[in-house]
């Protein structure tokens, strides 16, 4: 008689993870079920809620991010907004179909809790960071001046694909967002090269 096979729980986790981020950026929260997601795993869908205890839970970690790493408080809030012009606009995210995080939650923006998350993630991060760097007078509305310019380049070039940033290279871009964003946060201009 053939023993069961043991099943491994972080790489069933992982896996249900992974499907989920595929699904949710392609499908959107509404357009994905957990059965789906499942079955791309190959397992039953009582574990994703043995695993997450609910959808919400499983999206709010799928959709979960981290500022960039290496980003040290004392550099210029132009160096932040160039990491992140890369990676929110510019990077490959295979694991979310192409699309930065944040560019999958606006795709499921018109459900309340995921607004809110969307919101967390924003403000909590990105935009408290900013914030933090800003000079001058009223820092959190400029610092949220930023944040939408990036966000925004990413809607541009990633969901409606409009040709001028689509055909456009990183350097080229980030040379103008370095102006905008020095503008904004009065850090005078960019130092050339």
């Amino acid at each position: 008689m053939q023993r069961p096979k043991r099943r491994d729980k972080a790489a069933t986790r992982a896996a249900l993870l992974d499907a989920a981020r595929l699904r949710f950026a392609r499908q959107g929260y509404d357009g994905t079920g957990v059965r789906e997601i499942a079955g791309d795993v190959g397992v039953d869908p009582a574990l994703v809620f043995r695993y997450f205890e609910s959808k919400d839970r499983l999206y709010a970690e799928a959709v979960h991010t981290e500022l960039p790493t290496g980003l040290a408080s004392g550099r210029p809030l132009t160096d932040l907004a160039a990491t992140l012009l890369h990676d929110v606009v510019f990077a490959d995210w295979e694991e979310f179909d192409g699309e930065h995080p944040l560019l999958v939650m606006l795709r499921s923006s018109g459900r309340a809790a995921v607004r809110d998350r969307l919101r967390q993630e924003i403000c909590e991060g990105y935009l408290k960071d900013f914030t933090e760097r800003m000079g001058g007078d009223n820092p959190a509305l400029r610092a949220e001046l930023v944040g939408a310019l990036l966000l925004g380049l990413g809607v541009m070039r990633s969901l409606a694909g409009t040709p001028a940033l689509a055909d456009a290279g990183f350097e080229e871009t980030r040379e103008l967002v370095t102006r905008v964003v020095a503008a904004l946060s009065e850090e005078g201009p960019p130092a050339a090269g």
